[in-house]
């Protein structure tokens, strides 16, 4: 193939004027065209260099991966400014217990620490994920996925229950212990609508599907209180609370149950009462 070298200053005026590899003053530029104007460029051929058939084929590559860099950018930029955060994607391959996650012309990292534990993806499942961030690295930007955030949670609450999206319900809060259980506070202005049934759905289908694509991980929906004893209270569900004592200066409440009650206020490992403090934001 052809080509041809040229050297570019872009036109600067003297404020602006800092890189002379780069930039060349408007007064030295008039020198060469009297027409040119702030921000053109300017260009001087090279005399060409040969490279022969192995530097010709190096360049080729370096133009064609930069070009496949642009590419990459371009796309994700446009995914970002949707401003989505819940992806869906084909795993593409697993690469040292992580997995590569394709969707539409973009990869994403799902890293083995934001799977769900126990959780077996295979390359070719089809997987649901949160956008946690992106990474810029030496390769270029890098999408970060998450299975176990608490937004995840939520977004998947959003895609099942049509009332979050239309604003007339609200998940004000959610805690989670990925994989195996979760919960979520609910509230709503509108006097009409059940908050905890419409989570459910009909014969619990909203919330199953949500369970199912968190590999079994059961979900409480807890009814948002603006009192916060009455919200630690429902919050403990299922254990029912016998009397409860707030103090305000510690940002925490004691709570009495029933002796037989008490296995399932604290729940195995502590994970009820922990799960509770975490979606209430108080110390039980």
């Amino acid at each position: 193939g052809e080509y041809e070298s040229f050297r570019r200053w872009e036109v600067m005026d003297d404020e602006t004027f800092e890189t002379p590899e780069l930039h060349i003053k408007l007064e030295e530029a008039q020198k060469r065209d009297a027409e040119i104007e702030m921000g053109e460029f300017i260009e001087e051929p090279l005399e060409n260099i040969d490279f022969g058939r192995i530097g010709a084929q190096a360049a080729k590559q370096v133009i064609f991966q930069k070009i496949r860099d642009a590419e990459r950018e371009q796309i994700l930029a446009d995914f970002m400014e949707r401003n989505e955060h819940l992806v869906s994607g084909t795993i593409k391959r697993i690469e040292r217990g992580n997995a590569i996650v394709e969707f539409g012309k973009i990869e994403a990292l799902l890293p083995r620490d934001q799977m769900i534990p126990k959780e077996n993806l295979r390359v070719g499942d089809r997987v649901r994920a949160y956008l946690l961030r992106v990474d810029r690295t030496v390769r270029g930007p890098q999408i970060i996925l998450s299975r176990i955030t608490t937004e995840f949670l939520k977004k998947l609450f959003e895609l099942e229950v049509p009332e979050i999206e239309e604003g007339i319900l609200e998940i004000v809060s959610a805690s989670r212990d990925p994989g195996s259980r979760a919960k979520i506070a609910v509230r709503t202005n509108d006097q009409r609508l059940d908050p905890i049934g419409t989570c459910v759905g009909m014969r619990g289908s909203r919330v199953q599907a949500v369970t199912t694509e968190l590999a079994g991980e059961r979900v409480d929906i807890i009814l948002w209180s603006d009192d916060p004893a009455t919200f630690v209270i429902n919050a403990l569900a299922p254990a029912e609370v016998t009397s409860i004592m707030v103090d305000e200066d510690k940002h925490s409440m004691d709570v009495v149950v029933e002796e037989e009650n008490l296995a399932q206020a604290i729940g195995r490992g502590g994970q009820n009462v922990r799960l509770a403090t975490e979606l209430a934001g108080w110390e039980i």
